[in-house]
């Protein structure tokens, strides 16, 4: 049976349009706040001079120095209800992927009762959240047009999947992407990249996919591999493409193994995918050779040895967090690949990490 999935329903694109979201936003104001989930590296830097923020918003700085997890969702939650934001006009946020997949869990969790751990899994969210805007100030991991908030609880590292979860309105201003640090920039972009190879490569790739995740991976051979004025532009684009691609397919085994890096380690999602990609070989030949080439065109340097010092217990852990993620493993390998993939054969791929 096809799935019937939802998408982001208002897209505006181009430089400058983030001073467009005065106008957004008015349509929206009801009487209540517009709470702005703000990435804290902007706090006092023109742009948070720039959000548009009216009497009796609230603006909040968000940190983002680990991944998202359930407690501090939870705990914003909290701190709105208790300021009595609990029923807002919107939220907007404004940041990179982590700050996105935040904004939309506060927004769901406005209106979904219990913590947000509740919800990891697929399809469990009952409610629609309170509108919500996401603008990205960092273009590659797509949370921008993904029905997944990215989340990591006490148990797993696991998204919030809903239709419910999509963005009702993003804005896409590739200005915003200027004096993005260049190592940063890098591993944001290859989460996009990697998006493509996973998705073209995968079991479940159709054309609706295919013609997404092509688009995405010939933009970003032209930002990686090429020297153009407008990378920024196309970036910004190839983000968006490589999120859709994946909305009727899957990621794969890069994603599974970096999510277990992630929840054990600690490592940024971007930077785990890349320590994770150059690593599958066997799985995505091609990708993983073009994906070398684009660092070595950077002059990047991934960390190594990074699970060297793990306990066998943690090394256990983080095996099964990995293969927890079975949509990923069967787009992969195929509906068998419980028989291909042992934990034996994670665990080798951990220890060349």
């Amino acid at each position: 049976m096809y799935r019937n999935f939802a998408i982001v329903p208002r897209i505006i694109f181009g430089r400058g349009c983030f001073n467009q979201l005065d106008d957004i936003l008015a349509d929206r104001r009801t009487g209540g706040a517009m709470v702005f989930l703000v990435d804290d590296v902007f706090e006092n830097t023109a742009l948070m001079k720039r959000v548009p923020a009216e009497k009796g918003d609230i603006v909040m700085p968000v940190n983002v120095d680990e991944e998202p997890k359930t407690a501090y969702i939870d705990e914003l939650v909290a701190r709105l209800q208790q300021g009595g934001a609990s029923t807002p006009d919107g939220v907007i946020g404004i940041g990179g992927g982590s700050t996105l997949d935040i904004a939309k869990a506060v927004s769901l969790l406005l209106t979904n009762p219990g913590s947000a751990t509740d919800y990891q899994g697929w399809d469990l969210i009952k409610s629609p959240g309170v509108y919500k805007v996401g603008i990205p100030t960092l273009a590659g991991t797509g949370a921008e047009i993904s029905r997944t908030t990215v989340l990591t609880g006490p148990e797993k590292k696991l998204g919030i999947n809903s239709d419910y979860t999509l963005y009702n309105q993003i804005v896409l201003d590739p200005e915003l992407l200027a004096g993005v640090p260049r190592d940063q920039w890098f591993y944001t972009g290859m989460d996009c990249y990697i998006h493509d190879v996973e998705s073209l490569n995968g079991t479940y790739i159709n054309e609706f996919s295919r013609a997404y995740g092509e688009k995405s991976l010939e933009l970003c051979r032209q930002v990686f591999l090429e020297d153009h004025d407008d990378s920024d532009d196309k970036l910004m684009m190839a983000s968006y493409f490589g999120g859709m691609s994946i909305a009727y397919s899957q990621v794969g085994a890069c994603h599974a193994l970096s999510y277990g890096l992630s929840f054990l380690l600690g490592i940024h999602h971007g930077i785990g995918c890349c320590i994770a990609f150059q690593q599958l070989d066997e799985f995505y030949h091609d990708g993983v050779a073009e994906f070398k080439e684009m660092m070595d065109r950077h002059g990047i340097t991934l960390p190594t040895g990074v699970t060297a010092s793990l306990s066998e217990a943690d090394m256990e852990k983080m095996i099964s967090v990995a293969l927890g993620l079975a949509p990923l493993w069967e787009n992969c390998l195929g509906p068998d690949w419980q028989r291909l993939m042992s934990r034996n054969r994670v665990r080798e791929l951990y220890e060349r990490m």
